[in-house]
């Protein structure tokens, strides 16, 4: 179950104080001789995400405190408020504190994702404490981005064998039913004529891959989104070590990303025609998987000689990115899993990105201070295409060398987005190591909140 919405403020609401340690002795001066004493007994401090219960007389809990820590805590960890829901008695409880704007809403967002359960194969019961919608903060904007997060989260945490190209097309289906948008699908054989690349990942796993197609809205500026929908990855005949094959499920997290994001633009009615691209597939091992060494002939007619078959997130895309880059669109967005030097370079945490305009990285880094979803600018380093072209063809899967494997794979990409001036793409990770406060470990979205954010910006010059 996920509790993942306000509740409407009623008589038995009770007051939850968010104190810094920099304002817990102001705060505690406030209070009645009881309270303060009883608070005091506590060793209530004012840390991040402590809390303490406040009694009247009679012992009922009138009241509840919350710790947001000091500055530099403040400043290194995102959603402190979000570890003080679990811990508080059922009921509907509403903010009491001195945070405004962007801050206060952080806490009520983050109040929202620590209601995020994932209960499909065992039972995680969400919290009983619920909030009413702070004054001050847009409710129903918070709403629709903590909506669109569990999408994201819950597609990727679901295991492979309930998440093929099928069940992700289902998703999608799913999403588009509840905004209105038309959805239109190529599977299977049809795939090998006009989507060569995607064909010929899929085609080893029983599992018909296919490319998923998403339009909604008919006034605007134009999006497109590309999500890589590597529904299980095993490497192919370069086959991964078990170590490495674990968390595979994962690696469709650039398809569950971009619907996250969908739905949070379809949900708002944001003013723009929106695209969605998923090339849904799983790369596995059969007696027709393609080798290392093959030479492939992509949609927009490059050539690409195989040296990798680990490498096949970018094969989907770039079919799915030539699809895109061939139609009328002021601005692409591809997301993917795609590379493990972006864990090295970044860690889990950070959303690496490229941008061809600067203008668009500028409102979105922006964008992603405002709402604490933190990316990180990296180059479409042009010095480096030479690195990605073998000689006996266009394009190299996999360059030798091991040296800058995430701009790589970037400028592979980008030789697909030959028409539309502005191209961001993020290598996200999708996945959550350890739990923290509104992050449980698991799947998580990655730049969709900062890209909701920037996007109305962005498409309005």
């Amino acid at each position: 179950m996920t509790s993942m919405t306000f509740a409407p403020a009623d008589a038995s609401t009770r007051p939850l104080y968010l104190v810094s340690k920099d304002d817990l002795e102001h705060w505690r001066a406030g209070l009645g001789d009881g309270a303060q004493a009883f608070v005091e007994a506590s060793e209530f401090s004012g840390g991040a995400g402590q809390m303490v219960v406040i009694p009247d007389a009679t012992g009922a809990v009138v009241a509840a405190a919350g710790g947001l820590g000091d500055a530099k805590t403040r400043a290194r960890k995102r959603f402190v408020v979000a570890g003080v829901r679990a811990k508080l008695p059922e009921g509907t409880w509403a903010f009491r504190s001195s945070l405004r704007g962007d801050d206060l809403s952080e806490a009520a967002l983050g109040w929202l994702l620590a209601g995020y359960r994932f209960a499909r194969y065992a039972s995680s019961p969400a919290p009983k404490a619920m909030l009413a919608a702070p004054e001050g903060v847009d409710a129903a904007r918070l709403e629709r981005i903590a909506a669109g997060e569990a999408l994201t989260r819950d597609l990727i945490n679901t295991p492979a064998n309930e998440m093929g190209p099928e069940e992700l097309e289902a998703a999608a289906r799913a999403l588009a039913g509840a905004h209105g948008a038309e959805v239109s699908v190529v599977a299977g054989e049809v795939l090998e004529k006009d989507y060569p690349l995607i064909h010929t990942v899929g085609r080893a796993s029983p599992r018909a891959p296919r490319l998923v197609e998403m339009n909604w809205g008919s006034d605007g500026p134009h999006v497109t989104l590309v999500g890589k929908g590597v529904c299980f990855d095993t490497g192919g005949l370069n086959l991964k070590p078990g170590a490495s094959m674990g968390l595979m499920k994962k690696d469709m997290g650039g398809a569950a990303n971009v619907l996250g994001l969908a739905h949070m633009i379809m949900a708002g009615e944001t003013r723009l025609r929106l695209r969605v691209l998923i090339p849904a597939v799983e790369n596995a091992v059969a007696g027709d998987a393609f080798r290392p060494g093959d030479i492939l002939t992509s949609r927009k007619g490059l050539t690409v000689e195989i040296n990798n078959t680990d490498a096949e997130g970018r094969l989907v895309l770039a079919d799915a990115l030539a699809l895109a880059d061939a139609g009328e669109t002021d601005l692409i967005i591809s997301m993917a899993t795609l590379t493990g030097a972006a864990r090295v370079a970044v860690g889990p945490d950070l959303a690496p990105y490229f941008a061809t305009d600067a203008g668009d990285a500028a409102a979105l880094e922006a964008s992603a201070d405002t709402v604490r979803d933190p990316v990180w600018r990296l180059p479409f380093w042009d010095p480096y295409e030479g690195m990605i072209e073998p000689g006996i063809a266009d394009l190299d899967n996999a360059p030798k060398g091991g040296f800058a494997g995430s701009i790589t794979a970037a400028l592979f990409l980008r030789r697909f987005v030959t028409e539309t001036p502005r191209y961001m793409h993020f290598d996200v990770f999708g996945w959550s190591p350890s739990s923290e406060p509104g992050r449980p470990k698991g799947g998580v979205g990655q730049g969709i909140r900062a890209l909701y954010e920037a996007l109305p910006g962005m498409l309005s010059k």
